[in-house]
Protein backbone atom coordinates (compact mmCIF):
# COMPACT_ATOMS: atom_id res chain seq x y z
CA UNK A 1 0.00 0.00 0.00
CA UNK A 2 1.36 3.22 -0.67
CA UNK A 3 1.16 5.26 2.27
CA UNK A 4 3.14 8.65 2.48
CA UNK A 5 1.49 10.23 5.61
CA UNK A 6 3.93 12.36 7.52
CA UNK A 7 5.63 12.63 10.88
CA UNK A 8 6.21 11.29 14.40
CA UNK A 9 5.38 14.68 16.71
CA UNK A 10 1.57 14.77 16.76
CA UNK A 11 0.39 18.43 17.65
CA UNK A 12 -2.88 19.41 19.31
CA UNK A 13 -5.33 19.48 16.68
CA UNK A 14 -7.95 22.58 16.95
CA UNK A 15 -10.54 22.53 13.94
CA UNK A 16 -13.33 24.68 12.70
CA UNK A 17 -16.14 23.21 11.16
CA UNK A 18 -18.95 25.63 9.97
CA UNK A 19 -19.27 26.57 13.16
CA UNK A 20 -18.46 23.13 15.15
CA UNK A 21 -15.28 23.23 16.85
CA UNK A 22 -13.39 20.12 17.54
CA UNK A 23 -9.73 19.16 19.28
CA UNK A 24 -7.76 15.93 19.23
CA UNK A 25 -4.73 14.78 20.10
CA UNK A 26 -3.23 11.53 21.06
CA UNK A 27 -2.51 10.73 24.78
CA UNK A 28 -0.48 7.56 25.44
CA UNK A 29 -0.56 6.46 22.09
CA UNK A 30 -4.37 6.64 21.80
CA UNK A 31 -6.27 9.26 19.55
CA UNK A 32 -8.54 11.28 21.98
CA UNK A 33 -10.96 13.16 19.77
CA UNK A 34 -11.78 16.79 20.23
CA UNK A 35 -15.63 17.49 21.47
CA UNK A 36 -18.23 17.82 19.37
CA UNK A 37 -19.98 20.59 19.69
CA UNK A 38 -23.17 20.27 17.53
CA UNK A 39 -25.46 19.32 19.83
CA UNK A 40 -28.39 19.35 17.23
CA UNK A 41 -27.75 17.45 13.55
CA UNK A 42 -26.30 14.24 14.31
CA UNK A 43 -22.81 14.24 12.97
CA UNK A 44 -19.50 11.68 13.31
CA UNK A 45 -16.09 12.31 13.75
CA UNK A 46 -13.37 9.93 12.98
CA UNK A 47 -9.99 10.71 13.81
CA UNK A 48 -6.93 9.15 12.54
CA UNK A 49 -2.92 8.79 13.84
CA UNK A 50 -0.11 6.80 13.50
CA UNK A 51 3.40 8.64 13.68
CA UNK A 52 5.17 6.90 10.86
CA UNK A 53 2.90 8.45 8.33
CA UNK A 54 2.08 11.12 5.98
CA UNK A 55 0.12 13.24 8.15
CA UNK A 56 0.47 11.78 10.99
CA UNK A 57 -2.81 12.77 12.48
CA UNK A 58 -5.62 13.67 10.47
CA UNK A 59 -10.22 14.43 11.51
CA UNK A 60 -12.96 14.00 9.43
CA UNK A 61 -16.33 15.18 10.41
CA UNK A 62 -19.13 14.08 8.49
CA UNK A 63 -23.00 15.07 8.53
CA UNK A 64 -25.73 12.97 7.37
CA UNK A 65 -26.34 14.56 3.92
CA UNK A 66 -22.50 13.86 3.36
CA UNK A 67 -21.03 16.97 3.76
CA UNK A 68 -18.51 17.40 6.29
CA UNK A 69 -14.62 18.99 7.25
CA UNK A 70 -11.26 17.05 6.68
CA UNK A 71 -8.49 18.51 8.55
CA UNK A 72 -4.81 17.17 8.40
CA UNK A 73 -1.04 19.20 9.80
CA UNK A 74 2.32 18.32 8.80
CA UNK A 75 5.09 19.27 11.29
CA UNK A 76 8.99 20.35 10.24
CA UNK A 77 9.59 16.32 10.75
CA UNK A 78 11.66 14.49 7.70
CA UNK A 79 9.02 11.66 6.90
CA UNK A 80 10.90 8.65 6.35
CA UNK A 81 8.80 7.11 3.54
CA UNK A 82 8.57 10.59 1.77
CA UNK A 83 8.65 10.86 -2.13
CA UNK A 84 8.12 13.67 -4.17
CA UNK A 85 5.49 16.00 -3.36
CA UNK A 86 4.09 15.96 -0.24
CA UNK A 87 0.31 17.80 0.33
CA UNK A 88 0.51 20.88 2.19
CA UNK A 89 -1.67 21.08 5.40
CA UNK A 90 -5.44 19.96 4.51
CA UNK A 91 -8.12 22.08 5.98
CA UNK A 92 -11.14 22.01 3.58
CA UNK A 93 -15.35 21.34 3.47
CA UNK A 94 -15.74 17.94 1.78
CA UNK A 95 -18.79 16.46 0.06
CA UNK A 96 -18.73 12.32 -0.44
CA UNK A 97 -22.11 10.65 -1.20
CA UNK A 98 -25.27 10.61 0.71
CA UNK A 99 -25.27 6.98 0.12
CA UNK A 100 -22.01 6.47 2.28
CA UNK A 101 -22.86 8.83 5.04
CA UNK A 102 -26.03 6.99 5.09
CA UNK A 103 -23.71 3.88 5.52
CA UNK A 104 -21.81 5.51 7.75
CA UNK A 105 -24.30 6.42 9.82
CA UNK A 106 -26.52 2.84 9.91
CA UNK A 107 -23.17 1.37 11.03
CA UNK A 108 -22.96 4.01 13.96
CA UNK A 109 -26.85 3.00 14.82
CA UNK A 110 -26.08 -0.59 15.06
CA UNK A 111 -23.37 -0.22 17.15
CA UNK A 112 -24.50 0.97 19.50
CA UNK A 113 -23.80 4.45 18.13
CA UNK A 114 -19.61 3.22 18.90
CA UNK A 115 -20.23 3.43 22.80
CA UNK A 116 -18.97 0.06 22.54
CA UNK A 117 -15.05 -1.64 23.15
CA UNK A 118 -13.92 -1.82 19.91
CA UNK A 119 -10.24 -2.68 20.05
CA UNK A 120 -9.56 -6.16 19.96
CA UNK A 121 -6.04 -6.05 22.01
CA UNK A 122 -4.95 -8.80 19.61
CA UNK A 123 -1.26 -8.84 18.88
CA UNK A 124 -1.65 -7.45 14.98
CA UNK A 125 0.37 -5.07 13.15
CA UNK A 126 -0.03 -1.58 14.12
CA UNK A 127 -2.99 0.31 11.69
CA UNK A 128 -3.07 3.31 12.81
CA UNK A 129 -5.26 4.95 16.24
CA UNK A 130 -8.85 5.27 14.81
CA UNK A 131 -11.51 6.80 16.87
CA UNK A 132 -15.25 7.18 16.04
CA UNK A 133 -16.91 9.16 17.23
CA UNK A 134 -21.15 9.73 17.10
CA UNK A 135 -23.00 12.94 18.70
CA UNK A 136 -26.68 12.92 17.81
CA UNK A 137 -30.37 12.41 18.45
CA UNK A 138 -29.67 9.12 19.18
CA UNK A 139 -27.26 9.89 22.21
CA UNK A 140 -23.44 9.63 21.99
CA UNK A 141 -20.28 7.53 22.18
CA UNK A 142 -16.99 6.60 20.77
CA UNK A 143 -14.43 4.39 20.65
CA UNK A 144 -10.69 3.54 19.70
CA UNK A 145 -9.08 0.54 17.99
CA UNK A 146 -6.06 -0.11 15.72
CA UNK A 147 -7.76 -3.32 14.89
CA UNK A 148 -11.01 -4.50 15.46
CA UNK A 149 -12.64 -8.07 16.34
CA UNK A 150 -15.85 -6.63 14.51
CA UNK A 151 -15.41 -6.98 11.16
CA UNK A 152 -18.43 -4.07 10.14
CA UNK A 153 -15.90 -1.72 12.64
CA UNK A 154 -12.78 -2.86 11.51
CA UNK A 155 -14.10 -2.80 7.54
CA UNK A 156 -15.67 0.97 8.58
CA UNK A 157 -12.35 2.27 9.56
CA UNK A 158 -10.43 0.99 6.67
CA UNK A 159 -12.98 2.59 4.53
CA UNK A 160 -12.27 5.59 6.24
CA UNK A 161 -9.01 5.80 6.15
CA UNK A 162 -9.65 4.98 2.02
CA UNK A 163 -11.75 8.05 1.95
CA UNK A 164 -8.87 10.12 3.83
CA UNK A 165 -6.11 9.52 1.11
CA UNK A 166 -8.68 10.26 -1.45
CA UNK A 167 -9.13 13.70 0.58
CA UNK A 168 -4.81 14.13 0.39
CA UNK A 169 -4.47 12.32 -2.76
CA UNK A 170 -6.60 15.36 -4.17
CA UNK A 171 -4.33 18.02 -1.80
CA UNK A 172 -1.51 16.30 -3.36
CA UNK A 173 -2.57 16.66 -7.36
CA UNK A 174 -3.00 20.28 -7.00
CA UNK A 175 0.43 20.99 -5.55
CA UNK A 176 1.89 18.92 -8.06
CA UNK A 177 -0.25 21.06 -10.98
CA UNK A 178 1.34 24.56 -9.34
CA UNK A 179 4.77 23.04 -9.01
CA UNK A 180 5.58 19.44 -10.49
CA UNK A 181 3.44 19.38 -13.62
CA UNK A 182 5.38 16.15 -15.01
CA UNK A 183 5.07 14.50 -11.00
CA UNK A 184 1.06 14.34 -12.27
CA UNK A 185 1.66 11.25 -14.32
CA UNK A 186 2.95 8.76 -11.84
CA UNK A 187 0.18 10.57 -9.23
CA UNK A 188 -2.55 9.74 -11.37
CA UNK A 189 -1.34 6.30 -12.41
CA UNK A 190 -1.35 5.38 -8.78
CA UNK A 191 -4.73 6.49 -8.19
CA UNK A 192 -6.16 4.83 -10.32
CA UNK A 193 -4.68 1.53 -9.51
CA UNK A 194 -6.23 3.24 -6.12
CA UNK A 195 -9.47 3.54 -6.89
CA UNK A 196 -9.41 0.05 -8.50
CA UNK A 197 -8.69 -2.29 -5.28
CA UNK A 198 -10.07 0.41 -2.77
CA UNK A 199 -7.13 1.78 -1.46
CA UNK A 200 -9.09 5.11 -1.97
CA UNK A 201 -12.94 5.61 -1.95
CA UNK A 202 -15.11 8.35 -2.41
CA UNK A 203 -13.39 9.74 -5.45
CA UNK A 204 -16.36 12.16 -5.95
CA UNK A 205 -14.62 13.96 -2.94
CA UNK A 206 -12.02 15.32 -5.22
CA UNK A 207 -14.29 15.99 -8.31
CA UNK A 208 -12.64 19.70 -8.88
CA UNK A 209 -9.02 18.98 -9.04
CA UNK A 210 -10.10 16.05 -11.72
CA UNK A 211 -12.20 18.17 -13.60
CA UNK A 212 -9.46 20.93 -13.79
CA UNK A 213 -7.01 17.97 -15.21
CA UNK A 214 -9.65 16.35 -17.12
CA UNK A 215 -9.77 19.64 -19.37
CA UNK A 216 -6.25 21.01 -18.73
CA UNK A 217 -4.56 20.67 -22.54
CA UNK A 218 -1.00 21.70 -20.64
CA UNK A 219 -0.39 18.61 -18.85
CA UNK A 220 0.27 15.38 -20.58
CA UNK A 221 -2.76 13.34 -22.70
CA UNK A 222 -2.65 10.17 -20.53
CA UNK A 223 -2.79 12.54 -17.62
CA UNK A 224 -6.13 13.88 -18.81
CA UNK A 225 -7.14 10.43 -19.69
CA UNK A 226 -7.08 9.52 -16.08
CA UNK A 227 -8.84 11.72 -14.46
CA UNK A 228 -11.72 11.48 -16.95
CA UNK A 229 -11.48 7.92 -16.08
CA UNK A 230 -11.49 8.77 -12.23
CA UNK A 231 -14.31 11.43 -12.90
CA UNK A 232 -16.37 8.33 -14.57
CA UNK A 233 -15.60 5.84 -12.08
CA UNK A 234 -16.54 8.80 -9.18
CA UNK A 235 -20.15 8.69 -11.42
CA UNK A 236 -20.60 4.96 -11.09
Amino acid sequence: MKWRWLFAAIPALVLTVAGHVAGGQVVNGQVTAGQIIDRGAPVIQVDFSDPDLSPSHWTLVMHTDGSGHFHSERNTAQPAQSQGIEAANVDRDVQVSAEYAGHVFQMAQTHKYFKMECESHMKVAFQGWKKLSYRGTGGEGSCTFNFSRDKEIQGLGESLVAVAETIVEGARLENLLQHDPLGLDHETEYLLEAAGDGRVQQIGAIRGILERLAGDDAVMERVRKRARMLLARAEG
